[in-house]
This record gives C-alpha cells, structure tokens and sequence, in this order.
C-alpha cells in the first residue's frame, strides 16, 4: 500500500486518539481503530509478526522486511499512542476528572454513532447476525458488571494479566484499562509505571504482547472466514458497553490507587435523579459533537475499513 506523508501524518493522530481511549476506563483504543478505518489493517499487520520476518531479512534485506512487516503503518501508529500517552492522556485524565459529565456525553455520542458505523460494514442481515450481535452485548454487558478483584501482585498473575488486558484493547467496545481494574491488577501496573518497576512492568509487557500476537491471528482467522458474522458481535461490543459510558452515574464504591481514585462500581441514572447538576443541555451538544464527528471521519479517512482480502493484498 502506497502511502504518502499526510498519509501517516493522519495514522499518527489515530494513535493517538487510540491511546487516549484505551487509559480510560469504558473506552476502547479498538472502537476507535475500527471508526478511523486502520482496524482489520491493524490486526493483519500484528497476525504476521512471525518467523517468516527474519527469513525475508537475511535472504532479502531490511526493507523487504519492513515493507512485508508493514513497518512504516506500525511506527506511524505506536508513535501516535506513544505521544498520547505523555501529553493527550494527561488531558483526557484531567477532564474526566473535572468534568465527567461532559466528557462522558462526548464519548457516548461517538460509541453510539460507531455501533451504526462497524453495523453498516455488514452486507446482508439475517437470523445469525443478529444473534451474533446479541452474543457480543451480552458478552461486554456482562464484562462491564463482573465485580473488581482484588490486587495481585504475582509475576504469572500479571503476565496473564497483560495478555488479557491487550486482547480487551483491540476489542471493540471492551477497554483493556477496565479490564486491569476488574482483574486487580490496575494498581500494580500503575504503582510500577509511577515508580520505574520496570521489572513488573516488563513482565506485564511479555504477557501483553504474547496476547497481541496470538488474539490479532484469531482475530484475522475469524475475518478471513465468518467476516460478517465476526463484525455483528464486534457490533454487539460496542452496542454493550454504552451502559459503562453513560453520562449520569451514581457511584456507588471508589478504590484509592496510589493517588489515584477509580471508581470500581456505579449504577446508571436519569439525569433528574443524578446528584449533582446534570448539565443536560451542554451535555446533549456534546453528544451530537461527538455522533456526527464520527461522520465526519468517515468521510476524511483516509484508510477506509477494508476487505480482509483487500488487506492481505496489500500487505
């Protein structure tokens, strides 16, 4: 695939946009890899991270390695997530945290207009696909109830830990910082980041890209052979986790980690019974910001959401 400057320009915000996503809990780096339209390319470049690689280096050279690898997407892609997350993060972190009401609208407007976005991307509808999408709901509405576990420090724990965690990150709908919470594992993997663990967080890195790697040739299997219906549950994904990101909450437990306050339990609420000001009028302009933005992209991408044969070609 030829690709120009503005090109990768372009995937690097996208990253970016991914990594702040994927820190907040409720939010899925994977949702907004499918809307920007990098998502199926996404999983085809990590499904072919193999052995191969280092073949084709030592018969034919660095850049047919590279370009058989899809390097320049990968490093356009993680330095957009790396950026994010010592600048971007940091900004998402503290209107959350200050305005929660209004940054959650944003959001859930954009979740709710990329479940129309991924259910257009299915030819034709029939009785498997909408089971398939009310399998994926109840999968991530259930993910999103589980009660939080408690912290674990174990070296085999938290290796699992990453891989489980990366595998949510690339799931629509399903966010990986969430899942680190549920598993107990979000207070050691933050308390290390803050205190330069590197041991712990290497070991979490090991299991993060050991889930990577596997999940992404699942995932790749099953767009080559049950697209449609891979797409549907996909869809229910998402559709599922618009509960977790809805606006008006009532918190019902908080955990403390480090300095650091997450909220581990809410229950949903109208915004007249929410306890404090609703905000309802800023908080539905938002919401249609964040709807029709999605639109928007659609229409400016420049990597539309492709075949998985287009992608297979192209790499």
């Amino acid at each position: 695939m030829q690709r120009g400057i503005k090109d990768y320009i372009s995937i690097i915000f996208k990253g970016m946009a991914m990594g702040a996503a994927d820190v907040v809990p409720g939010v899925s780096g994977g949702t907004i890899a499918f809307i920007t339209g990098i998502y199926q390319e996404l999983i085809n470049t990590i499904s072919g991270v193999n052995l191969s690689l280092f073949k084709t280096l030592k018969e034919r050279g660095f850049k047919a390695m590279w370009e058989q690898l899809n390097g320049s997407f990968i490093l356009a892609l993680f330095s957009g997530i790396i950026i994010s997350i010592f600048t971007v993060m940091r900004l998402t972190n503290y209107l959350l945290d200050k305005h929660p009401v209004l940054i959650w609208s944003f959001f859930f407007g954009l979740i709710l207009a990329s479940i129309l976005f991924v259910a257009k991307q299915i030819p034709k509808w029939d009785y498997k696909i909408i089971i398939s999408l009310i399998f994926g709901a109840a999968v991530a509405m259930y993910i999103v109830s589980l009660p939080v576990m408690g912290t674990a420090t174990n070296s085999w724990f938290l290796f699992m830990a990453g891989a489980i965690a990366i595998c949510a990150m690339i799931l629509p709908g399903i966010s990986g910082a969430f899942i680190l919470v549920l598993l107990g594992a979000y207070k050691t993997v933050t308390e290390a980041a803050h205190d330069f663990d590197f041991k712990t967080l290497g070991i979490v890195a090991v299991g993060a890209i050991f889930g990577l790697l596997s999940f992404s040739k699942l995932l790749k299997w099953l767009f080559d052979h049950y697209s449609s219906i891979t797409l549907a549950v996909l869809t229910g994904f998402i559709a599922g986790s618009l509960n977790k990101i809805w606006p008006w909450k009532e918190v019902l437990e908080r955990a403390q980690f480090g300095d650091k306050s997450v909220v581990i339990r809410e229950a949903s609420v109208l915004p007249a019974n929410f306890n404090g000001d609703p905000q309802l009028l800023p908080a539905v302009i938002l919401m249609l910001v964040g709807f029709f933005l999605i639109l928007i992209l659609e229409r400016i991408a420049t990597q539309k959401p492709i075949s998985p044969d287009a992608a297979n070609a192209d790499l």
